[in-house]
């Protein structure tokens, strides 16, 4: 019966060292997937600020080329409005020709300038020529944008 009643005490002890250690790998288990749980946590959060700083340079970027760009919008239109009115005249150097003497041969009273010629241009041609460097303006304005945002996207 001594040997019943020790082995039985030995099989329970044993359960009770058996129990405890799966407690304790339960425990240790537990605080692993809680510390990764916080790790990850930590990582995203830290992915939406960078996410949200991200956006925000992208955003900041972006009203400035919109601002730029109504900017340059506006100047053509007040130069467009100038030419319209005859208040600016567009005009061209031209070159002298090689018969043209830049200093008059005999005084008289047509005047002493001596400056480089101009040519007014035709007002429809000087129109064209806004309207092309309008398009030019706002080409390069995006495409400075474009750069700006691969700019920001780059890591």
């Amino acid at each position: 019966m001594l040997m019943v009643l020790s082995s039985a005490l030995a099989w329970q002890v044993q359960a009770w060292r058996y129990e405890r250690q799966l407690a304790e790998s339960d425990a240790l288990q537990a605080q692993q997937r809680t510390a990764q749980a916080e790790a990850l946590n930590d990582q995203l959060l830290a992915e939406h600020g960078r996410r949200q700083a991200l956006e925000q340079r992208l955003h900041d970027s972006e009203t400035r080329y919109f601002q730029e760009l109504t900017d340059a919008q506006h100047t053509q239109a007040r130069l467009r409005d100038r030419l319209a009115t005859a208040d600016l005249r567009l005009s061209v150097l031209v070159e002298r020709d090689a018969s043209c003497s830049t200093v008059p041969a005999t005084p008289g009273t047509r005047g002493v300038d001596h400056g480089p010629v101009r040519a007014r241009l035709d007002p429809a041609h000087a129109r064209r020529i806004v309207a092309i460097t309008d398009d030019g303006d706002r080409g390069l304005i995006a495409l400075r944008a474009c750069q700006a945002y691969v700019r920001a996207l780059r890591p």
